[in-house]
């Protein structure tokens, strides 16, 4: 089984606690029987999205010479698209930031969000998923508490992850791992990151096993 990991967050793991969760996920596989990528979506280069990739693509159709930056564009796009469709499962491990992911996660997003990639418009315009055969693993922290009624409206990271690879994509969420509340209750910090970071290791065994029943 081939695993792709998409780690976003460049802070040390000292500080950042989807960092720490990174790190424990990944240490609790060493040695197992997986094929594990990881994509560090601070370490690869990720040119923002916008006009110089619609203006890459319409050179690219009619055989035009690209600028340094389309050529970087098409390059981030196609080595993203390509990891993607290499993996089985691709686990997210990621922060929430201003109540959205990080900019760079948005990035990766862009370049894998795609008609005719990971999705298709069928003969009446009706959307469909074409990422079906993958599965996704969601490991995220927030300092705050989102999980209330009162405060889920506002959380636009984990809700925004299920509807783009749940929803648009059509893949199955396997498991999910949310740390939340170390910042807002710092009495309660210790244990909370404890708590979930031992839920981080269940979760990276349930994949192991997850290859083996395989």
């Amino acid at each position: 089984m081939n695993v792709l990991v998409v780690k976003a967050n460049n802070r040390p793991s000292t500080e950042a606690i989807s960092s720490k969760m990174y790190e424990a996920f990944m240490a609790e596989l060493e040695g197992k029987n997986l094929n594990i990528t990881t994509y560090d979506v601070y370490e690869e280069d990720t040119p923002f999205f916008g006009q110089d990739m619609f203006n890459a693509f319409g050179k690219v159709e009619n055989d035009e010479e690209l600028t340094d930056v389309e050529s970087r564009l098409l390059a981030a796009k196609q080595k993203a698209m390509d990891a993607f469709s290499a993996a089985d499962v691709v686990v997210f491990t990621f922060p929430l930031w201003n109540l959205t992911i990080p900019a760079k996660l948005q990035t990766f997003i862009d370049y894998v969000y795609a008609a005719g990639f990971s999705f298709k418009y069928g003969a009446e315009g009706n959307l469909i998923p074409l990422m079906t055969d993958k599965k996704a693993i969601f490991l995220n922290a927030r300092g705050g508490v989102y999980s209330t009624p009162e405060a889920a409206p506002m959380e636009m990271a984990v809700n925004y992850m299920h509807n783009v690879f749940g929803g648009i994509f059509g893949m199955e969420i396997i498991d999910e791992v949310i740390i939340e509340g170390h910042n807002a209750m710092p009495d309660k910090r210790d244990e909370i990151i404890a708590k979930g970071i031992e839920e981080v290791k269940a979760s990276a065994h349930r994949l192991a096993d997850l290859t083996i029943k395989v």
